[in-house]
């Protein structure tokens, strides 16, 4: 690089990345009134990497200011005073904010006059219930970013299982899979039924940082899920995968072996749980006796019914790994053998017989 006359010569500087102006501070509102238990709420309290303490405390380096408003957590009287961010946020005054919701989304249009499905406050004018519809319909628009929270707001989940009356979706089916925040982002889903507290934390510490302008946006796959959470399946991450290699089966729940003949669908299931823990690295369904029933994928429950049945593909792949499963336990065995044996010269007698030779010295 060359100096002239006290400045920088731009033709032979460095390139730089452009830098991306960020916010000091940023709401969430979070609504969980969709069709749901508040399981995704509550779990998300166990995280510790980082715990929402840290976030809402501002102790979490180069991050936003964050002002949280979720109803589990919320340390308002309730009622009015609860709904002010939310009624902020519609009328403009609330800028620029983060967009959570937790629970399916029913069709409010099947019985459109004719009562509603869940609703989250009431018209101040009518006092008529406002549906979760039509706080989505308003806020979404203005969200900088959107957030589905757990199975049920990602892909449906329990209530939009066949045969169910309130014609429930998830939130890209009902905003559309081509949806974009005012932040130029997709519906960012982190699924799990509930959701795993530290995915969730750590997608939503990602776009946080997207938001401060440090960070590129999160990598999301096909179905909007973070790609480094759900890129693997339960089965690449689990303790009882070589048991699958080797042909050996459980029979029961009281096994240590692979589950697949009783129900676990960890093979083609994307969840990072076995590897991850529940919380604090401990538990996770595998981790402690139980199958994975696919709470994480666009098809639960459906595609993985009846629970506790070996799955479809299960006798097959089961069959086709049980010779060569056989036979290299068997190698195995005999090798294990042999390396349970410790060297002939590991002896106290006056002779040496390790196969020391010092023919290398002069």
């Amino acid at each position: 690089m060359t100096i002239d006359s006290g400045t920088h010569d731009v033709a032979t500087e460095p390139s730089r990345a452009e830098a991306r102006e960020g916010f000091d501070e940023i709401t969430i509102l979070w609504i969980s009134e969709g069709m749901s238990c508040d399981g995704d709420s509550v779990s998300f309290t166990a995280a510790g990497q980082p715990a929402i303490e840290d976030l809402v405390l501002g102790l979490i380096p180069g991050l936003p200011k964050v002002n949280l408003h979720n109803k589990v957590l919320s340390p308002s009287l309730g009622g009015e005073d609860f709904l002010a961010p939310y009624r902020a946020a519609l009328r403009g005054e609330i800028a620029p904010f983060i967009l959570v919701i937790e629970g399916s989304i029913p069709n409010q249009k099947i019985i459109e006059g004719d009562g509603y499905w869940t609703s989250f406050g009431n018209d101040p004018e009518t006092g008529e219930p406002l549906t979760l519809n039509w706080w989505i319909d308003r806020l979404a628009p203005k969200a900088w970013a959107v957030v589905a929270a757990g199975t049920c707001a990602t892909y449906g989940g329990i209530h939009a299982m066949a045969g169910n009356p309130t014609g429930c979706m998830g939130l890209a089916d009902y905003l559309g899979w081509d949806f974009t925040s005012q932040g130029g982002l997709p519906i960012v889903n982190v699924p799990g039924c509930p959701i795993q507290p530290e995915n969730f934390m750590e997608t939503l510490v990602w776009v946080l940082y997207h938001a401060a302008g440090s960070a590129p946006p999160p990598p999301l796959d096909q179905m909007l899920r973070p790609q480094w959470l759900f890129g693997k399946t339960v089965h690449e991450g689990c303790d009882r995968a070589a048991y699958y290699e080797q042909a050996d089966f459980a029979r029961d729940y009281n096994s240590p072996k692979c589950q697949v003949k009783v129900g676990c669908w960890g093979p083609v299931v994307n969840c990072n749980v076995p590897k991850r823990g529940w919380m604090a690295g401990i538990g996770g369904c595998p981790n402690v006796g139980g199958i994975c029933i696919g709470c994480t994928m666009p098809g639960f429950p459906d595609a993985f019914m009846p629970f506790m049945d070996e799955p479809p593909g299960g006798s097959f792949s089961t069959l086709m790994v049980k010779p060569y499963g056989a036979f290299v336990r068997r190698m195995r065995g005999i090798t294990n053998a042999v390396v349970n044996r410790e060297p002939k010269w590991h002896h106290n007698k006056p002779v040496l017989t390790s196969g020391y030779d010092p023919h290398w010295r002069p």
